[in-house]
């Protein structure tokens, strides 16, 4: 009888193997070198500069003699194309600066494995330095909109103007509602599974996180997942991307009443990643800042509907 069930447990881990090394082998992704990735998306107006070692990729579109760019910064695993419908809708009459943060898409990791706010906000002076930007309004989404409030407090006599969108940087502790990590974020958190995280991709894994930060699903095409498992697949960002979480998203949130520069919190109402508890409390700490919820929209409202979100934008900007 022993002998039946000793056959019986290595038979079944012999299936477990065999099927765990065949979902490995369908789903085996290998990094892609960045300059083979260029040609489908870092098309002009994209170019690239030098920061401190790092080749930048970079889109500054709009008129050059602008007093007061506006510079955007994307979230966690998106990139500089996020801010696409943003761009279209404001270079007509504004200088608009996006920038792939190290780290995530075609900029890839930085060279000390470092992705905390402190070293973003210097990275962020850096870059506007380099453009001759002296002033500039600052926008960001998620750990971009930290970043931006960061930027914001760092640098008062430089921001004249902050929009955050769901914005990061409240400590998980705080909170009342539990946040709904994305698939991809789980399995790299996850230490058994970060390794195997770092050389397969299944698609269906980038499209769940993808749909997790849409008010609705539905919007999210197969183009849309293409380019999200092309940047995840940019050599480099899916190990980034395990220090990046490590480092945690809480920021020095008692900067936020510092900030004197005039502000616009825009939330989505169907964000399940950052609570919309938060939306009201950053409208709060930063003096005068005005929020404005789109109850239909989730965590990247600036993606899923950019002619209505920019529209609270370009009031906010002036004429």
């Amino acid at each position: 009888m022993k002998s039946i069930w000793v056959r019986a447990f290595v038979l079944v881990l012999a299936g477990i193997v065999f099927f765990v090394g065949l979902g490995v082998a369908l789903t085996w992704a290998p990094d892609v070198p960045v300059d083979e990735l260029k040609a489908r998306w870092a098309r002009p107006p994209s170019r690239f500069i030098d920061v401190n070692g790092m080749q930048v990729h970079l889109r500054d579109e709009g008129p050059h003699d602008d007093p007061a760019p506006i510079v955007l910064l994307h979230g966690t695993s998106a990139s500089l194309h996020t801010w696409e419908g943003w761009a279209q809708a404001l270079r007509d009459k504004r200088r608009v600066i996006r920038f792939d943060l190290p780290g995530f898409a075609l900029t890839g990791p930085n060279q000390a494995n470092d992705y905390s706010t402190e070293t973003y906000v210097q990275f962020v002076r850096d870059v506007v330095d380099k453009l001759g930007v002296q002033r500039f309004v600052i926008g960001g989404n998620s750990l971009g909109g930290q970043i931006a409030w960061s930027v914001a407090a760092a640098m008062p006599d430089r921001v004249a103007g902050l929009v955050l969108v769901d914005a990061s940087g409240y400590p998980p502790e705080s909170m009342t509602v539990k946040q709904e990590l994305p698939l991809g974020f789980r399995l790299a958190m996850t230490p058994g599974l970060r390794v195997l995280t770092e050389r397969t991709l299944p698609r269906g894994v980038v499209e769940a996180s993808v749909r997790n930060v849409y008010g609705d699903p539905s919007k999210v095409t197969p183009e849309l997942v293409d380019l999200y498992v092309a940047m995840t697949l940019r050599e480099g960002n899916r190990k980034a991307l395990g220090r990046r979480l490590e480092q945690g998203y809480t920021g020095n949130v008692a900067l936020l009443k510092t900030i004197k520069a005039p502000t616009l919190v825009l939330w989505g109402g169907k964000d399940r990643l950052i609570p919309t508890e938060l939306a009201p409390r950053f409208a709060s700490d930063i003096p005068g800042a005005k929020l404005v919820m789109f109850d239909d929209l989730g965590h990247v409202p600036q993606e899923e509907d950019p002619q209505r979100t920019v529209a609270e934008v370009k009031r906010f900007l002036g004429p």
